[in-house]
């Protein structure tokens, strides 16, 4: 199936909220609508640093979302790009929904002058890893976090 990638608008807005929604249920997220508001805020305005993509079907359908932001790598003085979600419906998956979506971000980050992407995912989320390691090197840094 043909997938196009574009930045979601308000004819979109249903369809992003219901794969949101499906994308924090499978890392077992507490997400509220309100939650998705504010996101939704987010992707919708320039000055934010948030940026987000949609896949779309033949049909136009959303089947998949990618949000990402720069960020600032000050020991290689450059910029960079965080791909914080990516998310294709399972019954989109294999379509090239992830990859086209990947490829839109390292697109919009050649143009900007970013010298890398990066993400992370769950060590078990094998199959999404299996991309990943195809588009992809992996690392060998460890993530740690603060709760604040």
């Amino acid at each position: 199936m043909p997938v196009t990638v574009k930045r979601p608008d308000a004819a979109h807005r249903q369809s992003w909220n219901e794969l949101y929604a499906a994308y924090a249920a499978f890392y077992r997220v507490e997400q509220s609508q309100e939650m998705r508001d504010r996101v939704w805020g987010w992707i919708d305005d320039p000055a934010e640093e948030l940026n987000g993509l949609v896949a779309l079907d033949e049909g136009g359908q959303p089947v998949g979302l990618a949000h990402f932001r720069q960020f600032t790598r000050p020991l290689m003085a450059s910029r960079g790009g965080f791909l914080d979600d990516l998310f294709v419906d399972p019954q989109a998956r294999g379509s090239g929904a992830a990859q086209a979506l990947i490829e839109a971000v390292a697109e919009e980050g050649r143009r900007r002058g970013w010298t890398v992407i990066r993400w992370i995912t769950r060590d078990n989320n094998y199959r999404a890893r299996s991309a990943y390691d195809r588009l992809a090197s992996r690392t060998d840094w460890i993530t740690y976090d603060i709760a604040l």
